[in-house]
Parts: structure tokens; sequence; C-alpha cells
């Protein structure tokens, strides 16, 4: 054995020496790592935190409205969540490139995507706004044979078309922000516009200020201008900005490379999002024609639990962007510490987030002023929550997350695609219209479907099939 001697008088192993330094050396790099999540987790989190007070704020309003009107804005809202779903999933194709380009240092390329996800959003904007303008009740048959319902829903999504606009384009705008690290930036746009979004609410909803009392339909008209308000601050950032534009030109730029890669990056990850979001407004389609009272009761539950889940959503999305930018660089080793780190923080975070449901709790029964069977289906879904989202917590982390980063759209596709269309939505329907089982067993079945995927995520996370630097050289040689 090789020794190094000290002027102290005694010598230790060299082989020892090197050991610690790797230790060291390996200490340091994960408390970087640290670091660097936490920087971007905390604006994420603030953004995801207005984004669930936007939703409850909008129910606790209408709670002093009427139950119907809960009921309605709360099926109404599922086309909202599927065409977030959509932008999501484009932005999620286009942070998986921008991700791993930043990384390399290619900002044309970062904009060259930017204009390709923007004529996708565009395309899917333009038609929910038309059909919600042209179609709002056809929209809500879907979900309840309810007149009252239907009416009050019809009204809400007429107002709403506006918002879908806007919110194609700056979702894609804010999804490039974020990848490149600038989430202090696109928060402070969420910030605006959900804040803007809570004040425009009580205005419209109780006729605030001298403006109409309008009920569910202030809740559209709040959000749309909002929206609009969100998407000139857009424009006035890109203005600003030295690198990312928010420029239609790019939109008409070819690159067949990069489109390429999009589209192979963003079908699965659209799928997958459209394919989970559909069968998950299926629970919705299945709650409401269970009665007012398990549609109401799981309108309060959906607020809790997005408040439970974005401490995890928030990890989950910092991860992605941070092991994209590692990834890009080609420190393929570095991304699989850097993901086993992002899996601990999120069992952590998960096991807090049901813990805020159930702190939450004794609050929203005590002050939600619905029926007796709806406050008792309230109380026992809550406590399904409690432990739900960490099963949602831990699958969102590394289909949307770690998976994504790596390049890998694909296995949450089939993932989700099969466990919620073969399995949850199917089991769902069985219980509640086969069976005819009560309102609280089908509620819990469909929560069953997080944990009837953790087998086969798991696996694959093991696997490292997931991880693929994705960058290419010479795009714009041939320009």
């Amino acid at each position: 054995m090789t020794f190094v001697s000290f002027s102290f008088g005694f010598q230790i192993p060299a082989g020892e020496i090197m050991e610690a330094d790797m230790q060291n050396t390996e200490r340091k790099n994960g408390d970087t790592f640290y670091r660097q999540i936490f920087k971007l987790v905390l604006p994420i989190v603030i953004q995801n935190l207005l984004s669930a007070a936007v939703s409850s704020a909008d129910v606790v309003m209408l709670n002093y409205v009427g139950q119907s009107s809960i009921s309605a804005v709360s099926l109404a809202s599922q086309y909202a969540n599927i065409l977030f779903m959509v932008f999501y999933g484009l932005g999620t194709g286009a942070t998986i490139l921008c991700a791993q380009y930043h990384g390399k240092g290619d900002m044309k390329a970062i904009q060259v995507v930017e204009g390709i996800a923007l004529r996708f959003s565009l395309s899917f904007s333009l038609v929910f706004a038309g059909i919600a303008l042209l179609f709002p009740q056809g929209m809500m048959r879907i979900f309840t044979d309810d007149a009252e319902l239907i009416g009050i829903g019809a009204s809400y999504l007429r107002f709403m078309s506006v918002s879908y606009l806007c919110w194609g384009i700056t979702e894609v705008y804010l999804a490039v922000l974020r990848s490149i690290g600038r989430v202090v930036v696109s928060t402070a746009m969420n910030v605006l516009a959900f804040s803007l979004n809570i004040f425009l609410n009580a205005v419209f909803i109780f006729g605030l200020l001298g403006a109409p009392k309008l009920g569910a339909m202030g809740v559209a008209l709040a959000t749309s201008i909002s929206r609009l308000i969100e998407l000139f601050a857009c424009f006035v950032v890109s203005f600003l900005s030295k690198d990312i534009k928010l420029d239609f030109r790019y939109m008409f730029v070819k690159n067949k490379a990069l489109f390429s890669d999009f589209v192979r990056l963003s079908l699965p990850a659209l799928g997958n999002d459209i394919a989970w979001s559909v069968a998950f407004s299926m629970y919705s389609v299945i709650m409401g024609h269970m009665g007012t009272d398990a549609v109401a009761a799981n309108s309060f539950v959906t607020v809790v639990r997005n408040f439970g889940t974005i401490l995890c959503f928030g990890t989950a999305s910092a991860g992605g962007i941070l092991l994209g930018n590692i990834i890009g660089m080609n420190k393929l080793e570095e991304a699989k510490d850097g993901a086993t780190k992002v899996m601990k923080l999120t069992v952590a975070t998960g096991i807090i987030g049901g813990l805020i449901v159930l702190g939450a709790m004794p609050i929203v029964l005590r002050y939600a002023t619905l029926t007796e069977q709806a406050m008792h289906y309230l109380k026992y879904m809550m406590l399904i929550n409690t432990y739900y989202v960490l099963g949602a917590a831990v699958n969102t982390t590394l289909i949307a997350g770690v998976f994504r980063a790596g390049g890998d759209s694909r296995f949450g596709f089939i993932c989700d695609t099969i466990t919620m269309w073969c399995y949850a939505v199917p089991l769902g329907f069985f219980a509640a219209f086969i069976l005819k089982l009560p309102v609280l067993w089908v509620y819990f079945l469909l929560c069953t479907d997080e944990f009837a995927k953790w087998p086969w995520v798991l696996k694959h996370y093991r696997s490292m099939k997931w991880l693929n630097n994705i960058t290419r050289d010479g795009l714009f040689e041939e320009g």
C-alpha cells in the first residue's frame, strides 16, 4: 500500500485520502444538486399554489351562490382540464428539447422548437374556443342531464372561450422560459394572472365596484380577462428579453430534424396527457350521474387535493428541468444520481401532501355549506386522498419529470392509457352502473389507479432505458 507522508509525524494511506476526496466531491455535488433544485422548486411551488388558490377561490365564492353553481362550474371546468393537458403535453415536448439544448448552449434550436409548439397549441385552442362559443350545451350534456347545470355551465363555457385562445400562446412561452431556468419570470407572469383572477372573481361573482352580479359566469369572465392581461405581459417580457422571444415568425421556420424530434417526443406526451385527462374526466362523468351531492363533494376534494400535491408536483417539474439540462451536457452518470435524489424528495413531499390534506379536513368540513349527504361524502373522500396524493406524486415525478427529461415520453403514454382505460374507467363504470355500489365505494375504487401503475413505473425507472441525450449537432448548417 502506498502512503503519503506529512510533517506532523504520522502517515495516512493514499487510498483512504482518495476515498475521502471522492466522498467529499460526491457530497458537494449532492449539495449543489439540492440547491439547484430548490431554486427551481420555490417559484414553481408559488405558481402552483396560486393556481390552486384560484380554483379554491372559485369554489369558496360560488359556495355563497349555490350548490348548483359549484357543480356546474366543476363539470364545465373538465374541458379546461383537458385543454390544459393538451398544452402541458405540447409544453412538455418543448421542455424536453429546450432543457437539453439549453444544457448544450444552442439557443436558436430552442427558439425554433417554441415556434413548432405554437403551431400545434394555437390549432387546439382555436378548435376548443370555437366549440365552447358555438356548442356549449352539447359540451355540458356529455357530463350531466340536469337542465339547470347545463344552463349554468353553457354560459360559463361561452365566456371561457376567449381564455382558451390566450392560454394556447402563454402556456408554450412560459414552458420554454421554465426549461431554460427562467422560472422566476414565468412565475411572475402567473402571479399576475392568478392574483388578478381571484380579485376579478369576487368583483363579477358578487357584483362589486359597480360590476354586474354574474355568479358562475363571473368566474369565466374573470379568467378570460386575467388571461388576456397575462398574454400582454408575455409580450412585454419578450420585448425586454435578450435571448428567448415570443416571436410568431418562428412558427414558419422549417427544420425537419427538430420537427421530427418534437413530434416524436410531443405526440406520446400529448397522447399521454390527453388519455389521462379524458379518463380522469370520466371520473367526473361517473360522479355526475350519481347525483349533485357527489359532484359538489368532489369539487371541494379536488381543490384540497390540488393544495396537497403542490410541493410534490413542483419537485417533479423542477427535477425534470434540471435533469434535462444535465443530460444535455452529456453527464449521464450525474443524471442517474440526480434522478435518485429527485425520487427521495418526491416520497418526502408526497407524505407531506397527505398530511396537508389531513390537516385541511376540519377547516373544510367546518366552512363548507353543502347538504348533509354531500358533507358525508366530503369527509371520507378527503380521507382517501390523504394517501392518494403519494401515489400521484411518485407517478407524476417519474413519468412526467424524470422519464421525459431523458427523452422518454412513450412509456408514460402506454402505461397511463392501459391503466386508465383498461382498468380504472371500466372499473368505475362497472361499480357505479352495473353493481350500483354506493358513491364512496365507487370513489375508493377510482382512486386505486395510481397504485396500479407503481410496479411498471418503478421497474422502468430501475432499467435506466429512459436516460438518453437527444440533442443534435449541426442543425442549421444547411441554412
